[in-house]
């Protein structure tokens, strides 16, 4: 992991003084809530429906045992005993004081963590893959990559006010875990014909009121020029995007309005002047920045295998857990771990202080004191002993972290909703608990198969709804709240988006209708192994819409 500096932990401990500072202001009145507001979005805390919100930056999604033992700490003395882990792979409290945010701040700095551009129209924590740096696909681990673009745009002085937040995703592996298709800017590893190393670049992607899937600018950028590229794109970006229409100021509007050629043409005249300038990036910086990511002193314990067949018959969970929640690792010898936040009929990405406590400790004891955040709203543990699996599988029973469901129907990327979110049109946290309820039973998820339910409570896309293989999405109608389904959407290297069937239902109707939509597809796939969005890309929507409106 990368550690701070000086820079960096000066750095932050100003930023925490000088916040500290203006909300004591605030308070004090010295400050109008007007005046307050941008200075708190800043620092990534928002003004909920029942409270402040304050979202905490986790870069690329990794932390240290001592890390997420502090965010345990926090959730217990600060907030109401538990935090939410977010598809940016940040966690949010939703019920700290006011007063109580100078402190929170502070631990967080003790830990070297903050909470700066979770928020406000400026680059947002670069997200990536959860299995970087240890997945068995992966051409080269992300994470120095993205610890180099955390480190230049950290309020980088010409993208502090950009007309819209900015968010860029990086994978190093073929397969997409990260989603980059559907961020401003998205990176995907790439080998040229040389077998060097670089990055194919995506623009123009995202959800919300207009989904888009990203356009490839440039199919290979060596690392070395990759800032100046990157910099190119955001100048053309800030120069050009549009400051007149908050819902018009995305980057993906800009690339859809003058053509991906046009920005293509002004990006390329840019990078021409920066190119080779000061931001390119000399090798030793390169491995400077590596070797804090340099692979851990694996060593070799005997087991090369499981066979998890036989652990089923001996122990049906656990070998449910195995067949699920784990994930082929580069090294023999090794997995990754995938604990889900996604209890039946809990509410996902939810942890109470005590489990993050307890995922802590056995990062600390089995999984070289590291654990990861996804974008779908689990942790993983990247690299475990097949030794070991038995007793870190032990220990998250215990912490009540053991559910075995890892991709399934009930592992649903859920946002906040109307429950919290003053945005928010309509509850989703209820519709994800009501279905993970109708799908409890362990053979049934088995029997459907990988399956990803995605819902949000409006229009914003929090919850990624438009990427769903089934997407729901709460909307408000004469004083009801009505939930619209989407069927297709995919957020891998195959993007899609979701197309929408039909008229909304009201939430006590959602379950059923998702399960109509279940059976359509195991009685019309091929094969047991025939995936949902495999077969809908098969039949198209025809059979889904009967499903869940009939003939008429």
């Amino acid at each position: 992991m990368y550690r701070y500096d000086e820079f960096d932990a000066a750095f932050v401990s100003e930023r925490v003084e000088q916040f500290s500072d203006q909300v004591r202001r605030r308070i004090s009145g010295e400050l109008t809530e007007d005046q307050f507001r941008p200075l708190r979005l800043m620092n990534g805390l928002y003004l909920q429906l029942h409270a402040y919100m304050l979202r905490v930056a986790v870069p690329y999604g990794t932390l240290s045992s001592r890390q997420m033992r502090m965010l345990g700490h926090i959730a217990r003395k600060y907030d109401r005993g538990y935090g939410h882990f977010t598809t940016r792979q940040n966690i949010q409290y939703n019920w700290p004081k006011l007063r109580d945010i100078p402190e929170i701040l502070a631990d967080l700095a003790s830990v070297e963590m903050h909470a700066i551009q979770t928020s406000g129209n400026c680059i947002r924590n670069v997200t990536t893959d959860q299995f970087a740096g240890a997945a068995a696909d992966e051409i080269i681990d992300p994470r120095p990559v993205a610890e180099i673009i955390r480190q230049w745009s950290s309020l980088h002085p010409e993208f502090t006010f950009l007309p819209r937040k900015f968010k860029i995703a990086i994978t190093g592996a073929p397969n997409d875990r990260a989603a980059v298709k559907f961020h401003d800017i998205g990176l995907m590893a790439q080998t040229n014909g040389s077998g060097e190393i670089g990055w194919a670049v995506y623009v123009g992607g995202g959800l919300g009121r207009t989904p888009m899937i990203a356009k490839l600018i440039n199919g290979f950028v060596p690392h070395e020029h990759l800032l100046a590229y990157l910099e190119s794109i955001l100048r053309v970006y800030n120069r050009y995007g549009r400051r007149d229409n908050k819902y018009k100021a995305r980057i993906k509007i800009l690339v859809h309005e003058e053509g991906l050629e046009t920005i293509k043409a002004q990006v390329e005249d840019e990078f021409s002047q920066m190119r080779g300038g000061v931001l390119t990036l000399p090798e030793a910086e390169l491995d400077r920045i590596n070797a804090y990511f340099a692979q851990p002193a694996y060593k070799d314990h005997g087991v090369v295998s499981i066979d998890v067949e036989r652990e089923k018959i001996l122990d049906p969970a656990y070998g449910r857990f195995l067949e699920n929640n784990t994930f082929p690792h580069a090294r023999s010898g090794y997995t990754s771990i995938t604990i889900s936040l996604k209890p039946i009929g809990g509410a996902p990405g939810d942890a109470t202080a005590e489990q993050m406590e307890a995922v802590a400790d056995l990062a600390e004891r089995y999984s070289f004191d590291e654990v990861r955040v996804t974008h779908e709203q689990n942790l993983v543990l990247p690299h475990v002993a097949l030794s070991d699996l038995r007793a870190v599988y032990d220990g998250l029973v215990e912490a009540g972290l053991a559910d075995a469901n890892s991709g399934e129907i009930t592992d649903m990327i859920t946002c906040p909703g109307l429950d919290f979110c003053a945005l928010a049109n309509a509850r989703s946290i209820p519709i994800a608990q009501d279905i993970s309820r109708r799908f409890a039973a362990p053979d049934r998820q088995k029997e459907i198969g990988k399956l990803k339910i995605k819902i949000s409570g409006c229009i914003n896309a929090c919850g990624h709804h438009h990427v769903g293989h089934i997407g729901i999405l709460g909307v408000e109608k004469k004083g009801t709240e009505l939930y619209q389904i989407t069927v297709g959407g995919d957020g891998t290297e195959e993007a899609s988006v979701g197309k929408i069937l039909g008229p909304g239902f009201v939430a006590e109707e959602v379950p059923g209708a998702i399960e109509r939509l279940v059976d359509a597809y195991i009685a019309q796939r091929t094969t047991d192994d025939e995936t949902f969005i495999s077969a809908y890309r098969r039949l198209g929507d025809a059979p889904f819409k009967e499903a869940l409106y009939g003939n008429g």
